[in-house]
């Protein structure tokens, strides 16, 4: 049975000096550190042979994930056309977003997103259970459809994928453990991390999980 390797990058940090939530707002934009650590991905990305060749390129379409995968595009083009392979170009799939939260725009602990309004604090206290915004089990549905898509899609290939933490921790938790729900604090996806799937055409198992930082020393 051929396997596709889905290999997920986190955007990198971003720009967000008043500390609000950002979640899927527009003009949230790569950070000079989070384009650093995007680059440093980027060019790890590109000496990488599988996936250099990879079939595909998908990006969640906000600006953070676009600005990273641009940054990652150019660099793997650019080995490929040494390599003479034709380049990628970026698909966006709105399957890919962030969580959606209930506090939106708001600043962490401050007004009505403070811990101690308005009932705030029971939503906190479960972090196996997100009463702060879109339930984990709709995350991993939402993604594991479009990961079974794409291994359908592309057997035997590996493809680029450009997300955010909390949908890429979630569909590897769900398909490693049979569970969307998971501790916040133990995810393992730092920024401009990737995290690659090797997920079975046809029977969707999960057969192969690799996880890399190249960004982590970046300052």
């Amino acid at each position: 049975m051929a396997v596709t390797v889905l290999n997920f990058v986190r955007h990198g940090k971003v720009e967000n000096p008043g500390k609000v939530v950002y979640e899927r707002l527009p003009g949230f934009h790569l950070s000079d550190l989070g384009r650093r650590q995007a680059q440093a991905t980027a060019e790890w990305v590109a000496g990488q042979p599988q996936i250099v060749r990879s079939a595909a390129f998908f990006s969640s379409p906000l600006d953070r994930t676009m600005d990273t995968a641009r940054l990652v595009q150019q660099a793997v083009n650019q080995q490929r056309e040494k390599d003479g392979l034709e380049p990628l170009a970026i698909q966006t799939d709105e399957r890919l977003l962030e969580a959606k939260n209930i506090y939106a725009g708001q600043r962490v602990n401050h007004g009505q997103a403070a811990w101690y309004r308005h009932g705030n604090l029971f939503k906190f206290l479960n972090l196996r259970r997100p009463g702060w915004g879109e339930p984990y089990e709709q995350i991993a549905e939402r993604m594991m459809s479009f990961a079974f898509e794409k291994a359908d899609a592309y057997p035997g290939q590996n493809l680029i994928v450009v997300s955010h933490e909390s949908p890429i921790w979630t569909l590897r938790h769900m398909l490693a453990t049979g569970r969307a729900s998971s501790n916040v604090l133990l995810r393992k996806t730092g920024l401009a991390s990737v995290t690659s799937l090797a997920i079975e055409t046809g029977t969707h198992r999960l057969v192969g999980v690799d996880y890399h930082d190249p960004a982590k020393d970046v300052e």
